[in-house]
This record gives structure tokens, C-alpha cells and sequence, in this order.
């Protein structure tokens, strides 16, 4: 299996994405920051499959960053959930391909998002639900660095620290960029590294593009909650979208949308 492959693939469909929703546009730029997350992910680390979707041994994710739901959307078509045909329905009529994720399990759509900082919550409760009932399945919850600006998160990290959830995994995606420009601007949070290791969290850096690197960070097992901080890039693998926080949401027109294809190939 070649995972990198995949990452390519699943940028190739949010690029598709983007552009089918027209002048509405799309989350690209934490979209494509999220590639090679989600590849490991879903081929590489989780048991999870097509077949395993709503299995009570399969392992969960939960994408707490709903703003970057066509990359998921993108990852679920890689293991044969849903077709490319499908995918560009992405914002049209009668869709269920949504800005943020609907609460669809059945479609590997296991939180409906919207507001931030929800998830890790979500994922610490049905981690120590599972616990309790003899599952070992793992729980992977999917955050934006921005995100980490909210309480909740933290709230949450301490709950997990608490009860020793060594079942849950907090993947962080440190692109660097919010809505409204770079975090440490916004607010400056520090070393999140350190921060979850202050709440008890065993924590670790990692480069979020490298999916050899990521699948190793992502196995690490202790008896305490798994903090993953991926250094990426917003935009990744598109050169006029990489780390301009102004194509946190935007369209592509005809042009820009060949030039993103066409640097897919190079």
C-alpha cells in the first residue's frame, strides 16, 4: 500500500471538490493540510474499512475540525465508501456532503461538526465508554490549532488525562493559520506539545506530511492519552493556496483550477 499515493488522491478530490461547488467555494486551505493525516489514517493505522463501518470493533474518528470535511469526504471515497461522482455533488441540491459533517454513521460520519472545539469532548466520552465496555477500539479525534483557542479543548484534555484514556488519540493539525491569520497573532497558545503534556498527555511533534513519520507517532501506546502535533502547511500541494490564510474558504475558477491539477502531476 502505498500511502502516499493515497494523500495524492484524496488532494486531487478536494481540489475536485472545491471547484464543483462553484462561486460558493470551499475549506480548501485546512482541507489539503489534512492529506496525509487522513491517508495514514484510514490505510495505514485505524481498524477501519468499508465493510467495518459501523462494526463495533472498528476504531473512530472524529473530525472536530469540521471545516475540513471534503478531505474526509475525500479520504472515505480512497477506501471505496463513496464514488467521485458522489463527491462532486459537494454543495449542490439535495446533497449529503455538507460544509461540516452530518451526524452519519452508517457513511463514516461519526460527528456532526459545526462549532469548534467539540469534539475532543465527544471522542474522551465514547473513549471511556468503550473502556467500560470491554471495547478496544481506539478513538481519533482531529482538532485545528486555531480550535485549540477554545476552553472546551481543555477542559476535555483534562477529563482524558483523569481517567487515563490511553484509547484516544487528539491529532492536532498545526497549520498555523485561522480564519482570520496566522494563530500566534490571533493567540499565541505556545507550544501545544507542552501543553498537553501539562494536562498529562503524552505528546509528540511530527512532520503531518510525512506519512512514514505520522504512522509511527500515531502507534505510540502509553498509559495516558495520545497528543499528536503535526506540523503542516494550509494549502498544502497547491502553490498559490500554501500558507495564505485567505483561501481559508474561496472558490477556484477555471484557471487556478487547472494549475491545482496540474501541480498534482509535477
Amino acid at each position: 500500500m502505498n500511502v502516499q499515493a493515497e494523500a495524492n488522491e484524496i488532494r486531487k478530490d478536494v481540489i475536485r471538490m472545491t471547484y464543483s461547488a462553484g462561486s460558493q467555494g470551499a475549506h480548501i486551505g485546512g482541507s489539503l493540510s489534512l492529506c496525509e493525516i487522513l491517508a495514514v489514517l484510514y490505510h495505514d493505522v485505524m481498524n477501519y474499512s468499508k465493510e467495518k463501518i459501523c462494526d463495533e470493533s472498528r476504531d473512530r474518528l472524529i473530525l472536530s475540525k469540521g471545516h475540513g470535511a471534503i478531505a474526509m469526504y475525500a479520504a472515505l471515497k480512497s477506501i471505496g465508501v463513496f464514488t467521485e461522482e458522489e463527491l462532486l455533488t459537494y454543495k449542490h441540491d439535495d446533497t449529503i456532503f455538507t460544509v461540516h459533517p452530518s451526524f452519519r454513521p452508517e457513511k463514516g460520519m461519526e460527528f456532526a461538526s459545526g462549532s469548534l472545539g467539540q469534539g475532543l469532548s465527544l471522542g474522551a466520552g465514547v473513549a471511556l465508554a468503550l473502556r467500560m465496555k470491554g471495547n478496544p477500539a481506539a478513538v481519533y479525534v482531529i482538532v485545528g490549532d486555531g480550535e485549540c483557542d477554545e476552553g472546551s479543548v481543555w477542559e476535555a484534555a483534562m477529563s482524558a488525562s483523569h481517567y487515563k484514556l490511553a484509547n484516544l488519540v487528539c491529532i492536532v493539525d498545526k497549520n498555523k493559520l485561522q480564519y482570520d491569520g496566522a494563530t500566534e497573532k490571533v493567540l499565541d497558545t505556545g507550544s501545544l506539545t507542552q501543553k498537553f503534556a501539562a494536562f498529562g498527555w503524552n505528546a509528540v511533534d511530527v512532520d503531518g506530511h510525512d506519512c512514514n513519520a505520522l504512522s509511527e507517532a500515531l502507534r505510540r501506546r502509553t498509559d495516558k492519552p495520545l497528543a499528536v502535533i503535526c506540523d503542516t502547511v494550509k494549502g498544502k500541494g497547491v502553490s498559490f493556496i500554501e500558507n495564505e490564510y485567505r483561501w481559508h474558504n474561496a472558490p477556484l475558477n477555471e484557471a487556478q483550477y487547472i494549475q491545482a491539477m496540474k501541480e498534482q502531476e509535477a
